[in-house]
């Protein structure tokens, strides 16, 4: 992955995504003692970054049949959106026990969802069996360079932001599921800033990423983990994302469900800013963190998408 694979990816999508913008606030400034910089990204189209890989593998596609992927919710509904984008239909599996808010918000992008006896462990196979049925064009979530390629558009625009601003972020906190985000993020800040640190976060329950960097290999998780940050949820980093994280990423630190409640709390009622749990991961390493960690920060809110059913 190198910068260049990132600019031709923004290149490709800028017409359809959102420039989403980099928020401050002075009042969660002074409550933790750093200098935040919130890249909103829970303000893009379907509700979270997941519409720039999407879109950035989508359009390198030759006349599609249709688009087909595995997602646990935002993956869904950037997928449903690219087909949109190029008149083709969606098919998507999902977990029986994702989030209905998540399904129903696919559907309302014009997907099919197919969920009935699927789980994170099979979906997959599920989605395999479904690709040779219906020949539609496979989107993986994460492990695919072109997918890579365009969630780094999201650090391309950060950087570029706080250039602007006369800002140069210490460090940059991410979320980490599969590793797309932050392997795209850290390609983007390492080849414009290299002395900027690349964070990833992740629930204490599912810390596969930082026992895969310290053990030098992928550690598979056996059952989906118990968290309320269903973005990432994934059993292990991929194959194109791992060695990216191992290059570039400094360090993963790990969170507690406590931790990533009050990220979201604070969000909500500090900047009016409604985040999903895996969208405040990063605020939730700033609570927990805090006197490890730079004083100028950027924090990528992944997504918004939060599911207020009981």
């Amino acid at each position: 992955m190198e910068l260049a694979d990132i600019y031709a990816a923004l290149r490709r999508i800028r017409p359809y995504i959102h420039r989403t913008p980099l928020l401050t606030s002075r009042l969660l400034d002074n409550l933790l003692g750093k200098r935040l910089f919130l890249k909103a990204e829970h303000l893009q189209k379907t509700g979270s970054f997941k519409a720039r890989g999407a879109l950035s593998k989508a359009l390198t596609l030759e006349r599609p049949k249709g688009l087909l992927a595995v997602s646990s919710g935002n993956h869904a509904q950037g997928v449903a959106y690219a087909a949109q984008v190029l008149g083709v239909k969606a098919l998507i599996v999902m977990p029986e026990d994702a989030s209905p808010f998540k399904k129903q918000a696919a559907r309302a992008y014009g997907a099919e969802v197919v969920d009935r006896g699927v789980r994170v462990e099979n979906r997959e196979e599920v989605a395999r069996a479904l690709q040779e049925e219906t020949g539609y064009a496979f989107l993986h979530p994460f492990d695919d360079p072109l997918v890579v390629a365009g969630q780094g558009t999201a650090g391309l625009e950060l950087m570029a932001q706080a250039a602007r601003l006369g800002v140069f972020p210490e460090a940059v906190l991410v979320p980490v599921g599969g590793g797309g985000l932050i392997a795209g993020v850290a390609t983007a800040v390492k080849a414009l800033a290299p002395t900027t640190l690349v964070l990833g976060v992740e629930p204490e329950g599912a810390d596969d990423a930082r026992r895969s960097l310290e053990r030098g290999e992928i550690v598979r998780l056996q059952e989906a983990p118990r968290t309320r940050a269903d973005g990432v949820r994934t059993l292990a980093l991929g194959r194109h994302t791992f060695p990216i994280l191992q290059e570039k990423v400094d360090a993963i630190l790990t969170v507690s469900e406590e931790a990533i409640l009050e990220a979201e709390r604070l969000l909500f009622t500090r900047t009016k800013q409604v985040v999903e749990p895996t969208g405040a991961l990063p605020l939730a390493a700033v609570l927990e963190h805090g006197e490890r960690l730079p004083q100028t920060l950027a924090l990528l809110l992944s997504g918004g998408n939060r599911d207020f059913s009981p």
